[in-house]
């Protein structure tokens, strides 16, 4: 039991370290979580099966690491910061006060650390089923990003940021020309043109992770225009897939983390939603990632992937050597 406590924290602090240090020889990384070099090839192994639900080429943390060096070539979203919905951050905030208090913990300092950033980042914890950031509250900012973002769009200057994108569930670095801070349904985001896309664009200011101001000046085309957002702030694009999704009390974070058409209210705090999306695939997953709290009720095959890549899974995952 020991060596499984020990080795689960070493596992998901492994890939983040790695992805931080690309090529270390594996002397060095062993060296530096403190276990031989046969153990940190072993770790390595076990995490070459494990990533993202559906289990299959594409899904899977990807590594590096035949000779002496190793290097993450796929981190299955392990990069991205972890976002929590109020029951995990509730259980979470349980479990850290839980162990401030036992008898025998060597390092109460850590604890108490870790308990005071979990407890600022999501404040007090919300009954299940009730979301951190609900609709007319924003999630917390990432340091420094409104200062930034009214900086630059009062004083004229580009902005270089590291941005989240939900409905592509992937993160980019843009540099941008800033238009507007705007305030739509309790939310802030900055309306500028982006020189990647090469077009206006709305980016919410609590997914983005990391930004510069620039000393170079904005300079968005002259035919750049703000959009109108008297009727909405979301428009449904003619090639969109829509699907309809009945969420658990604890899944309700879904209707408020991505835009729906539409949200009904069901029994014992559920909800059925109409939600748009452009990759089969990246709907597949959000699925299956909530663990049953989310349940397709249409189109008949979008409910047919999502069984079908469930039960792969599973299968895989009997196959797996026991521990």
């Amino acid at each position: 039991m020991r060596s499984a406590t020990e080795r689960l924290p070493r596992l998901l602090a492994l890939v983040p370290y790695l992805l931080s240090r690309p090529g270390i020889p594996v002397a060095d990384a062993a060296a530096d979580f403190g276990v031989s070099e046969q153990q940190l090839r072993r770790d390595l192994e076990l995490l070459w099966m494990c990533g993202l639900p559906g289990y299959g080429p594409g899904d899977l943390i990807d590594l590096s690491f035949e000779s002496d060096s190793v290097t993450v070539t796929y981190d299955a979203g392990m990069n991205r910061p972890l976002r929590l919905t109020a029951s995990e951050a509730t259980a979470l905030l349980v479990a850290l006060r839980a162990l401030a208090e036992t008898p025998g913990i060597t390092d109460t300092d850590a604890v108490q650390r870790a308990l005071a950033k979990v407890e600022d980042a999501v404040g007090q914890a919300r009954p299940a089923g009730v979301v951190v950031g609900l609709a007319g509250r924003e999630g917390p900012l990432a340091p420094g990003v409104r200062e930034a973002v009214q900086e630059a769009t009062t004083g004229g200057r580009a902005l270089r940021m590291r941005y989240y994108t939900a409905s592509r569930d992937e993160i980019s670095e843009r540099t941008v020309d800033p238009m507007r801070l705007l305030l739509i349904d309790g939310r802030s985001y900055l309306e500028a043109w982006c020189r990647q896309a090469e077009g206006m664009r709305l980016f919410r200011l609590d997914r983005i992770d990391d930004i510069e101001v620039l000393p170079e000046p904005a300079q968005p085309p002259p035919d750049a225009r703000p959009a109108d957002f008297s009727e909405g702030l979301f428009r449904p694009a003619p090639e969109q897939l829509v699907a309809e999704l009945e969420l658990e009390p604890d899944a309700r974070w879904v209707a408020e983390y991505y835009p729906v058409d539409d949200l009904v209210e069901l029994s014992g705090g559920r909800a059925r939603v109409r939600m748009r999306y452009s990759d089969r695939s990246w709907m597949v997953r959000l699925v299956l990632g909530q663990g049953g709290r989310v349940r397709v009720s249409g189109p008949d095959d979008l409910a047919s992937d999502v069984r079908q890549r469930a039960e792969e899974a599973l299968t895989r995952a009997r196959h797996l050597p026991s521990t």
